[in-house]
């Protein structure tokens, strides 16, 4: 079959990856059938609100059943698990649903990796209620439910199932741990009410969840440099196609440490990138994925001891660009060959571009909105640098003042981009800081924060 007669069913995907399947549809001829809306942002958001996803995953198969060659998601939220439920009661290729599950669900994660990966996990446990629950914001309810579960402070709180780290905080007693999740009544509800697709779809996958989705998860702090590590599971075999170095904002703003960029290739020591690599690819195991992409993100601390942070059973559309750049690797086309059930080794390289790339992310931690480029800025940029790619998001007031409670900043931009060097990808990304949004870049700061 070739890509021109491909019929691709593609659920729910996400702005990250809009202009990287249009320009796939452009040159390759896939006819596409696009189902689903944004899941993640304000006024969207609120489409989850009456959704059903057992019914809507019934619809659909009936609705396609014979007329597509593959479906794919690329969604973080519940579209990569809907894709595998749905490609399963179509017989199509795809992971395991249950798998997706496991992954997602981090307190299945955690229990997965005590099991088959115990040196790479760390001591982690539930809140026996709900975020909803009054005794979420009760200091002397938490700490019981610490000290039974046999944690201590500090402790890291997060979501079980969470996305892009809303929610995710240190907190160092339980006073604090309640003051934390003291949130507005129609945050509370908000979040538990979006979570329900996702445990819809856990139950058409037969996978049982210890706890909902809207409970919080603490785990005992972990601390080091973080690593991502890529790659794809073509029916059972694991492959990694690279390493990125995270970066942060210097210091913890309420608890949190805030992602100033990536970098690709990671520039720490090789034995750690192999052994990263090597990790990752086991934790992936762990949860029985076993079909498609996936990003694995883990803590390298100074002992060089490496712990799972976590594993999302689908591209980071983030990344995207960055290989492209650098490994001359088609990360769209790539999934689009695991989707269909051909051979991704068959998927020719692309002219890199440098042998450095970065994806430079703005912060405001102010409470205020980012500046948004003026279009003589944005000109400049289209002719300086014509292969780089800018996001900009503004948001109406009220998501960004939810964007602040729950992720205690505002990502108002990023920007990826690929140079001949590390020095000149830097300078790079000075320069065109300065010129879109008169700041310095954060990026090369960070990096030099962490030693890398």
């Amino acid at each position: 079959m070739t890509d021109a007669a491909l019929q691709l069913l593609l659920l729910f995907h996400g702005t990250w990856e809009d202009e990287c399947v249009a320009a796939l549809q452009r040159s390759s001829g896939v006819q596409l059938h696009r189902v689903g809306f944004e899941t993640f942002g304000y006024p969207h958001v609120l489409r989850l609100l009456g959704f059903d996803a057992a019914r809507f995953a019934e619809r659909i198969a009936a609705r396609f059943a014979g007329r597509i060659d593959a479906v794919w998601s690329n969604d973080d939220q519940f579209g990569a698990l809907l894709a595998a439920v749905v490609g399963k009661r179509l017989g199509l290729p795809g992971a395991d649903p249950a798998s997706i599950v496991r992954a997602q669900h981090k307190l299945l994660l955690r229990r997965a990796l005590a099991v088959h990966l115990p040196q790479a996990n760390v001591r982690a446990a539930a809140l026996p209620w709900p975020l909803g629950d009054r005794r979420c914001r009760e200091a002397r309810a938490l700490a019981s439910a610490v000290e039974a579960a046999g944690l201590r402070f500090p402790l890291f709180a997060k979501p079980v199932k969470g996305t892009f780290s809303a929610l995710a905080r240190r907190v160092v007693s339980a006073e604090q741990l309640a003051a934390h999740l003291a949130l507005p009544f129609l945050d509370r509800w908000l979040l538990a009410r979006v979570q329900r697709p996702f445990e819809q779809l856990a139950a058409l996958a037969g996978q049982a969840l210890p706890c909902g989705a809207d409970h919080v998860l603490l785990e005992e702090v972990q601390d080091g440099v973080q690593l991502n590590v890529d790659g794809y599971a073509d029916r059972g075999a694991v492959h990694v196609l690279g390493v990125i170095d995270e970066c942060m904002y210097p210091g913890e703003v309420q608890g949190a440490r805030h992602f100033a960029g990536f970098t690709l290739p990671s520039r720490e020591p090789e034995d750690v990138q192999r052994r990263a690599a090597a990790i990752a690819a086991d934790a992936v195991r762990a949860v029985g994925y076993d079909h498609g992409l996936f990003n694995v993100e883990l803590f390298v601390a100074r002992d060089g001891t490496i712990r799972v942070i976590e594993i999302n059973p689908r591209g980071a559309g983030q990344f995207t660009t960055l290989y492209r750049a650098v490994h001359g690797v088609d990360v769209e086309r790539l999934a689009l060959q695991l989707a269909r059930g051909g051979d991704p080794a068959a998927v020719p390289r692309v002219a890199p571009l440098g042998r450095a790339a970065a994806s430079f992310v703005f912060r405001r931690f102010d409470g205020r909105p980012g500046p948004e480029p003026t279009a003589a800025a944005r000109t400049w940029l289209a002719g300086r640098h014509p292969h780089s790619r800018l996001w900009t998001e503004p948001c109406s007031p009220r998501e960004l003042r939810r964007e602040y409670r729950w992720l205690g900043s505002h990502r108002h931009a990023v920007w990826n981009h690929a140079a001949a060097d590390f020095a000149t990808l830097f300078r790079d990304g000075e320069e065109m800081a300065q010129r879109l949004f008169g700041a310095s870049v954060p990026l090369s700061r960070a990096s030099a924060d962490q030693g890398a």
